[in-house]
């Protein structure tokens, strides 16, 4: 079972498998462009309905391989539905996490419908900032002051980034802000559900109940998928349109976020968190170069600043947190 090679990576396999995977999740701006026909809703629709269904059939080979190889364990007692998919019915994280889930797919899609993929990319890069602020308030994690520091600055990246387009728009009237605005704020909303989610699960794992994120991204596109199709209809997308979106559920997000899991039992955490700035400049490129969507100096340089004060920010933190408790991807028998 090829499941069973992934499950003992050295640690320069699982770095290399990690890049892979964001080279992965970045390809959703240049292939949302390439779209023909298909309605803002129904793009959700279909790439959720696809990572759904990919979940549907890869996760019960995936915890099969998980228990062979004493990740999880192997408890025939268990319901058909956790047994083989990992449903938590009884556990309201879970659900929780499900629902942060399908917040990101669907805001993620309908933003990239209204700005471009380099807006959406820089603000969706914040997320660990943003998790850093609910850790706080939620659980009363303390920040250290690089983290507070790393917060002004990508702020004042953001700040930068979006007043000089304003400004630009302002000096032309040909330009519209419009889409700008609903774009960027309809992004806003990934990091802040990734925020909740990440804080949601870290909160009931240090209270004893592990939580498996991958059937948490199976329960996300359910969702996603079922409150999106009454807005999605009639359907409007051509065949080349789904034969895309079908290529973003399983290769842009079911694959990747399986993959994810088992680099993050080989990597540290700031070592996950580095690589998973790679989406932003793999997504930028890949929609300049296959989609013609140029970012401008302003997205450029206020972008740099954002992702500066990240990767610092993490590079400055990792001694410290060296010994902290990670979150737990799996129901490891730890």
């Amino acid at each position: 079972m090829p499941f069973r090679l992934l499950s003992r990576l050295t640690h320069t396999q699982a770095v290399f498998l990690m890049v892979a995977v964001t080279l992965m999740w970045s390809i959703a701006g240049v292939v949302s462009r390439q779209l023909e026909s298909a309605a803002r809703f129904e793009v959700t629709f279909w790439r959720s309905a696809f990572t759904a269904l990919a979940l549907l059939v890869i996760l019960p080979w995936w915890r099969a391989a998980d228990r062979a190889a004493g990740f999880i364990p192997d408890d025939p007692a268990q319901g058909a539905m956790q047994r083989h998919w990992g449903v938590l019915w009884r556990s309201r994280a879970f659900w929780v996490s499900g629902v942060c889930w399908s917040v990101m797919f669907t805001a993620f899609m309908l933003a990239l419908t209204f700005t471009t993929v380099a807006n959406v990319l820089v603000i969706m890069s914040v997320g660990p900032l943003f998790t850093a602020l609910v850790a706080r308030v939620a659980i009363g994690q303390r920040l250290a002051l690089r983290t507070w520091l790393a917060i002004l600055a990508a702020g004042a990246g953001i700040v930068y980034m979006y007043g000089s387009q304003f400004l630009h728009a302002f000096g032309d009237p040909a330009l519209q802000t419009g889409g700008l605005v609903v774009g960027s704020l309809v992004a806003l909303c990934v990091p802040v559900a990734s925020a909740i989610n990440w804080t949601v699960v870290q909160r009931s794992q240090t209270h004893g109940e592990k939580i498996d994120l991958v059937p948490s991204v199976l329960l996300g596109g359910l969702l996603s998928s079922l409150y999106t199709l009454p807005l999605a209809l009639p359907f409007q997308a051509t065949g080349a349109d789904v034969a895309w979106l079908a290529l973003l559920g399983l290769v842009q997000l079911a694959i990747p976020c399986a993959l994810a899991v088992v680099c993050a039992r080989s990597l540290k955490a700031p070592e996950v968190s580095l690589l998973a700035l790679l989406e932003v400049i793999f997504g930028i490129l890949l929609a300049w170069l296959g989609a013609g969507e140029a970012p401008g100096p302003e997205v450029l340089a206020g972008g740099s600043l954002v992702i500066g004060a990240l990767v610092l920010n993490e590079l400055l933190g990792w001694r410290s947190r060296a010994g902290t408790p990670r979150i737990q991807t799996l129901d490891s028998p730890s």
